[in-house]
């Protein structure tokens, strides 16, 4: 036993925080019509509208999705543990969710499942079947790696800025945001476990939202100024016209 920690006047290193990058709505359109019929597409779009993590992206199985209700499930993640792939949970308690989608998206993800079926067709015996949405060329899980160099090809090919695939995520986030989808919604779609996660990491897309804001309540204000002086020019007017007799 000794009498005091020694640690405790341990300089801890400070946590270095990588560099958020985002694309702009004009360049995502870029990256979606550059993969358009491309195996990519449909987890790019996801991706970008989505805001699910890369894992979970890769992860997603047919049978996670409402077509119905238009609803995904998302219960796993895939992961690269001990130099193999596997199934994992979601990095949290909050990362098991269920996300609305798009008529777009569900139309997209119905392409998608037919022209895997041909996929699966041309591979014939050599096809693993695995439920998987985003497979490999064999029906397997995708390798992230894969998925990583394909990536960075098509950005370059795209001529758009090198960004990682995380920032994908991070853009659906602060597009959400522009487009003012209410912070709680997009900390439920993104899977955060608090909603100060999200503020504090797209705190950046605030002050245009605070700006937005401004403009809305002056606006308002506005109607009702002009509102309460219309309101009293008609109670002046009225009072200069004389009142009807009463007929018995």
């Amino acid at each position: 036993m000794i009498g005091r920690n020694p640690t405790l006047v341990v300089i801890r290193p400070k946590v270095k925080c990588k560099e958020m990058k985002t694309l702009s709505d004009g360049q995502v359109r870029t990256l979606l019509s550059y993969v358009e019929g491309s195996r990519f597409e449909v987890l790019f779009w996801i991706a970008v509208t989505s805001g699910l993590r890369q894992g979970e992206l890769l992860g997603l199985k047919w049978s996670d999705v409402d077509w119905i209700n238009r609803r995904l499930r998302i219960q796993r993640q895939l992961q690269r543990l001990h130099g193999g792939l596997v199934f994992s949970e979601p990095k949290s308690a909050a990362g098991r969710r269920v996300i609305a989608l798009g008529v777009a998206t569900i139309e997209k993800l119905r392409k998608h499942q037919n022209l895997q079926l041909v996929a699966r067709q041309v591979a014939g015996n050599s096809w693993t079947e695995n439920d998987m949405i985003f497979p490999s060329s064999t029906g397997t899980p995708m390798d992230p790696s894969n998925l990583y160099h394909n990536f960075k090809r098509l950005l370059k090919e795209a001529e758009l800025p090198d960004v990682r695939f995380h920032d994908l995520r991070h853009t659906a986030a602060t597009l959400m945001l522009q487009q003012g989808v209410h912070p709680k919604v997009v900390q439920e779609r993104l899977g955060h476990s608090d909603i100060s996660m999200t503020l504090n990491t797209y705190s950046h897309v605030l002050p245009v939202m605070q700006d937005d804001a401004a403009e809305k309540v002056d606006e308002l204000l506005t109607l009702i100024n002009v509102s309460n002086d219309l309101k009293k020019l008609g109670e002046r007017e009225s009072s200069n016209v004389p009142l009807p007799k009463k007929i018995f």
